[in-house]
């Protein structure tokens, strides 16, 4: 590399290899990069339209990390690193100094990338592939770090540390909740300013949630793919740094505005959950680009095959990031550490978590990256939250966590889909389902809250189209409707997509309004899809991950017609009952007790003419029909709760014909207190007659010392 003069000189010191990262302490900025394998690194200084303006060897190696420190520096000063080692794909190694690279400490991103050959540390297009070395410059390229101050006043914000059997997640996306809200000022939408404003808050007070669970809000990398395609990575689950917010996410050039969001989402009473993605980076396979990890230390950071010119792919992105490698684990550790202290988040989602867990002989609940969060007091007080699942070997690991976690359940998803579509022998599953999948979670001294059930998320149909398609319609996404999944259990009622038949409409409504209530009245910890509340359509799109526009968007005008409100209120109504009724949310699991006091188990079973169920019931594929009893004096944890006079019936009929429903004698004067039904049915002659396809919900209470109509107890199946 020829010597270049540059226009100025930054005075430089050694420095102290900790914290890691660019960080400033009042007088100067200690600049610090963990690399095993680097013979030298290079700090880049640039101005703020781009120009790179000089170029510091950091002057000392300790422990594996390279440091320097420069008083001169200030926040705001722009950087990036160029790292020598040698170019050695077939050993694993990647280094190019032509390349720069950004800090994986950085705490913010500036500018955005832009697609060149110079950003491949191979020659495109080389007959050797990336066994070839490129010496195009990558800077212009490239976004750049900048030194932040991370002074911030917190004033009277507190965390509400919601209780985990009274949390109710919103999954939401950042630019998904706010862009199209006529309420926010325009400049905002789209952004951490946008999420705090009065607009957002008050419909999320509105609706009764806890917590709003943002989609990857890390900075990430839009694919070169979707951009010549006229798309964009929406998702956001193609993350290049775990420290810094997404730039497009600021309505500002300051990181401040997300702990903003937070204090006021805090001050509302509302918690803030990050969906995070360190199973892999935007770096792709050998044939990616090179903007950070495999630059810095290809072998530090990611998990590589035999043949180390190649990449384990176990999340089908092209690489794996490498958490049984200490440095990779250590920078993981302080990316969550950080969420907490200084942006005071209140929990993570992670992203197809059992890579996190899988060592090399394969998922460990007791793995290194487990094992690290488990036991540190920082993150002993967050909400942790698996997506138990991915394409690895033995990539399946539903309840198979550690204590201290819960996990997306999918099988309450497909189960409820399944059970309201009208399939089949789903009656014993359902039972386990709606009881908190003790089957799953029933151990180690887990709780019903460890299962996050849902019946939608980001990734798949929204409710309404659950209820509107039979099939996927992603031709918008580029890839001739071959992405998505195919087995959406769902079921279009008589035509496909958008209808003006009233009778179809009124029927996927009341669908609509038996999958809410099941999900939010349900043991566990339900996570509604924003959107679903209002019935938000992606038109039959089911992988709307490039979908940066109004496909996507919440539209709010839309949701402002009668329709959508009365089904807002709906949601509104369900979790105003979670919240009454201490046996919905129950922080322990049924365990059929009987109480001879008022003749009830704290949860029995009837069929429809109020005897209890028997195992055969449970086994015959066609019955649809179910009366379950939920005792409102039986303990919903270790200790007794004051006595309720109210028990909970609940009245499930899914199938397609008309069910008359009798209580049994032994529960007093029931009274309704929820129908899914159009028009809520009233009790003729001691019965209730339920129309195809609906839910009804009781209050009743137990004659005195009854002693009959004991019910089959427990959860079946």
């Amino acid at each position: 590399m020829p010597t270049r003069k540059w226009s100025r000189q930054s005075r430089l010191e050694e420095g102290t290899p900790y914290p890691l990262g660019a960080t400033w302490d009042g007088l100067g900025v200690n600049f610090a990069l963990y690399s095993r394998h680097a013979t030298k690194v290079e700090l880049c200084l640039f101005d703020e339209r781009g120009r790179e303006q000089e170029r510091i060897v950091l002057p000392e190696y300790t422990d594996e990390i390279w440091h320097g420190y420069l008083p001169d520096a200030r926040p705001g000063q722009r950087y990036g690193y160029r790292v020598h080692g040698p170019y050695e794909p077939d050993a694993g190694h990647r280094f190019n100094p032509h390349k720069l690279l950004l800090d994986p400490y950085a705490k913010q991103v500036a500018g955005e990338l832009k697609w060149a050959p110079h950003l491949f540390c191979y020659t495109l297009g080389h007959r050797d592939l990336d066994l070839s070395f490129d010496r195009r410059d990558s800077a212009p390229y490239m976004p750049k770090c900048v030194v932040i101050d991370p002074a911030f006043t917190w004033g009277r914000e507190r965390a509400p540390a919601t209780p985990w059997d009274r949390t109710v997640v919103y999954e939401a996306h950042v630019r998904g909740l706010t862009m199209r809200n006529g309420a926010i000022p325009e400049g905002l939408r789209g952004t951490f300013a946008g999420l705090r404003h009065d607009a957002v808050i008050s419909h999320l007070k509105y609706l009764g949630v806890t917590a709003i669970e943002l989609l990857p809000v890390h900075a990430f990398v839009d694919d070169q793919y979707l951009l010549d395609k006229g798309l964009r990575n929406y998702w956001g689950y193609n993350s290049i740094g775990f420290f810094a917010p997404h730039p497009r996410y600021l309505s500002g050039t300051s990181v401040t505005e997300f702990k903003q969001m937070v204090a006021r989402m805090h001050d509302a009473g509302l918690e803030v959950i990050l969906d995070v993605v360190y199973n892999h980076t935007a770096e792709g396979n050998e044939l990616g680009p090179t903007l950070s990890f495999k630059g810095i230390d290809n072998t530090g950071y990611y998990r590589l095959a035999d043949d180390r010119r190649y990449y384990i792919n176990d999340t089908g992105t092209g690489n794996t990031f490498d958490l049984t490698n200490a440095g990779a684990l250590r920078m993981v550790m302080d990316s969550l550490r950080y969420w907490v202290r200084e942006m005071r988040v209140d929990g993570f989602r992670f992203d197809l978590a059992t890579i996190l867990g899988r060592e090399r002989t394969g998922f460990d609940a007791s793995c290194s990256f487990l094992d690290a969060v488990r036991q540190d007091p920082m993150l002993a007080h967050v909400k942790l939250i698996a997506e138990p699942w991915d394409i690895g070997p033995g990539g399946y690991q539903l309840g198979n966590f550690a204590p201290g976690w819960a996990e997306w359940n999918d099988k309450f998803r497909d189960n409820v889909r399944a059970l309201w579509r009208g399939d089949p022998g789903q009656l014993a599953e359902f039972a386990t389902r709606f009881t908190g999948s003790a089957d799953l979670f029933d151990h180690h001294g887990r709780k019903p809250h460890s299962s996050v059930n849902f019946v939608t998320a980001h990734d798949g149909f929204t409710l309404r189209d659950l209820v509107s398609y039979n099939d996927k319609h992603n031709l918008a996404n580029g890839e001739d409707g071959r992405d998505g999944s195919d087995n959406n259990i769902s079921w279009n009622h008589g035509a496909e997509g958008e209808t003006d038949d009233p009778e179809i409409n009124a029927l996927r409504a009341r669908q609509m309004r038996n999958l809410l209530a099941t999900l939010l009245l349900s043991q566990g910890t339900p996570m509604l899809l924003s959107g679903d509340e209002f019935g938000h359509s992606q038109q039959g799109n089911n992988n709307a991950y490039c979908q940066d526009n109004e496909l996507a968007w919440l539209d709010w005008e839309a949701a402002a017609a009668p329709g959508p409100q009365r089904q807002a209120a709906f949601v509104r109504r369900l979790l105003r009952l979670r919240r009454h009724y201490p046996q919905l949310r129950r922080r322990r699991f049924f365990m059929g007790e009987y109480d001879r006091a008022h003749g009830l188990h704290d949860i029995a079973w009837f069929r429809p003419d109020g005897s209890a169920m028997e195992e055969g019931d449970w086994h015959d594929g066609e019955r649809r029909v179910l009366m379950a009893c939920l005792d409102g004096q039986a303990p919903t944890s270790g200790l007794h709760q004051p006595e309720r006079e109210d028990s909970l019936v609940f009245l499930f009929n899914a199938g397609d014909a008309p069910q008359e429903f009798r209580v049994p004698q032994h529960l007093q004067a029931p009274r309704l207190l929820l129908s899914t039904a159009e028009e809520p049915p009233q009790p003729e002659d001691g019965a209730w007659h339920l129309p195809p396809r609906c839910i009804v919900l009781l209050a009743t209470r137990p004659a005195p010392a009854a002693t009959t109509g004991e019910g089959s107890a427990a959860t079946a199946g």
